[in-house]
């Protein structure tokens, strides 16, 4: 039986000024099927979504539905041809209901709510979604969250789904819950297009890969008939290795020792909680968690960003071998001692970078204070910019581009790159591959690897608990803001982990903390 057409895109080209986002693209989604699209960051998957969804609207080529020419020049024209899209961060008003947020901007504000309601309870239970259409959104975990904005669209009559990263922040056992909803989906003829990068979900979930390089179409293949290491490759123009080499730490010395760490909220909420572990020297010590429990307030303490309620926070100095109380110290005291943050936020340019400042300007961020003189100097930032550049692959078309015209993941390699080159005693980063492709995330595994075998103390927040297992010696687990285990990377097993992330307060007492 012959597979039924549901969107096809002919020779869609997409240009930002000189950039040229999607040359001459030419791809097909069927009914009753779960495809993967793949590429490299800047290879032009979102803006080829962003299209499809009506963010964007191409400078040549054609959109096909259904067979039938398309003309998508904003979201509502997507919805009339029943595509949605759900993006990576989510688009919903905290205060209010399920319901409320599924509803809002439809039918002109003309509903009713309690048969509105009833509608998302069938199509929740058509499909297998646990969600309570009453619940507010501020109360909601980052996995319900996601099950409103995807009902939202079926709600709208969505047959064409689009998901950018949908299992970025969701634990082993919510992916699987995910991933049956889609099967379930797919079997109720919807066609479904996922932007990932995780290469072990495309094998597990996806009928069909396209790829794109360079913002072109490279070719499709069905993932039964290929592999992890063939799609890489195709993404990639080359062969690479998919190993993290995982080293034992050499000589490892104590290097900060964080003992019943608590921070709360204005409202006098517990964001941390008696949090004791020891950080060493050529170690990677990973931390594993559920968005929101604690990972953010942990590393914005431990840097002088987050005001501490009680708790000790130690650092010993390995220039001086002197013990500093990093409590004590203002964030730049603390960078000046070598401890360095480098926290890859959902919003990249609102951390640590400035969007309209180019490449060479934002390393100036971190050292314009070293000036001698009212004039800055750009040498040394223009060269330090030009070899991130050139060592992380950032695409651009120079280090005089300014960072918002560079695409996500390429803002999030100047971002960790330019803390990397800090050459600190102690390195903490948080979700530094978020979004990132396969080639670079690897390469900052290696670069993270480098300052291990340097005697670097380094704190890594992940989110693939895949990557965790492979890269840390430790894992450590925290749910909301209390540690509930500390696991040898070696042995942690993802349903140990996702077990541990998912402990309530209760059981996570007397867990080990070394």
């Amino acid at each position: 039986m012959a597979k039924q057409v549901a969107i096809e895109l002919k020779n869609i080209t997409k240009t930002f000024g000189k950039v040229v986002a999607n040359k001459d693209v030419s791809l097909t989604a069927y009914r009753g099927e779960i495809l993967s699209i793949l590429g490299e960051n800047g290879s032009g998957k979102t803006t080829l979504m962003n299209m499809i969804s009506g963010i964007y609207f191409p400078d040549e080529g054609q959109i096909l539905v259904d067979g039938k020419e398309a003309v998508i020049a904003s979201p509502k024209d997507a919805f009339t041809y029943k595509i949605g899209m759900i993006h990576q961060h989510f688009k919903l008003v905290d205060v209010f209901t399920a319901a409320e947020n599924i509803v809002l901007g439809i039918e002109d504000g003309k509903y009713n709510l309690k048969k509105s309601t009833e509608k998302i309870r069938e199509i929740c239970d058509k499909f297998g979604f646990d969600l309570d259409p009453e619940k507010k959104i501020y109360t909601m975990s980052v996995s319900e969250k996601q099950t409103v904005e995807i009902v939202k669209v079926l709600y709208r009559g969505a047959d064409i789904l689009i998901l950018d990263e949908p299992t970025a922040v969701l634990t082993p056992q919510e992916i699987q819950k995910l991933f049956d909803v889609l099967r379930r989906m797919r079997e109720a003829g919807k066609a479904i297009i996922i932007i990932t990068h995780k290469l072990n979900e495309v094998m597990a979930l996806s009928d069909r890969v396209a790829v794109l390089r360079k913002g072109e179409y490279i070719g499709s293949v069905n993932t039964c008939e290929t592999s992890e290491q063939e799609l890489t490759e195709m993404m990639v123009g080359k062969k690479i290795s998919l190993n993290i080499e995982r080293t034992e730490p050499k000589d490892p010395v104590d290097r900060l020792i964080v003992k019943d760490l608590e921070c709360v909220d204005r409202t006098g909420v517990k964001l941390l909680s008696k949090v004791s572990f020891t950080l060493r020297g050529g170690e990677i010590l990973g931390v594993a968690g559920i968005a929101g429990s604690g990972q953010r307030e942990l590393l914005e303490s431990i840097a002088g960003l987050q005001k501490v309620s009680s708790g000790e926070i130690t650092y010993i100095n390995p220039k001086t071998d002197n013990v500093e109380n990093l409590r004590d110290k203002t964030p730049k005291q603390i960078r000046d001692l070598g401890v360095r943050l480098s926290f890859v936020p959902e919003d990249r340019l609102g951390m640590g970078l400035v969007a309209n400042m180019d490449i060479t300007d934002n390393m100036m961020l971190r050292s314009y204070r070293k000036g001698k003189s009212f004039f800055l100097e750009r040498k040394a930032p223009k060269t330090l910019a030009e070899k991130i550049v050139h060592d992380l692959e950032v695409v651009t078309p120079s280090v005089s581009t300014p960072v918002r015209q560079l695409s996500g993941g390429n803002i999030q390699k100047v971002l960790v790159g330019r803390e990397i080159a800090a050459s600190p005693k102690v390195l903490m980063v948080a979700y530094p591959v978020r979004g990132l492709d396969i080639n670079s995330s690897y390469t900052i595994y290696n670069l993270l690897n480098q300052q291990k075998a340097k005697g670097v103390a380094v704190i890594f927040v992940g989110e693939d608990l895949d990557v965790l297992t492979e890269l840390c010696d430790r894992i450590m687990v925290i749910g909301s803001g209390r540690i509930t285990g500390i696991v040898d990377g070696r042995t942690a097993t993802k349903e140990e982990l996702g077990i541990l992330m998912t402990k309530t307060v209760d059981e996570s007492e007397g867990s080990s903390n070394e």
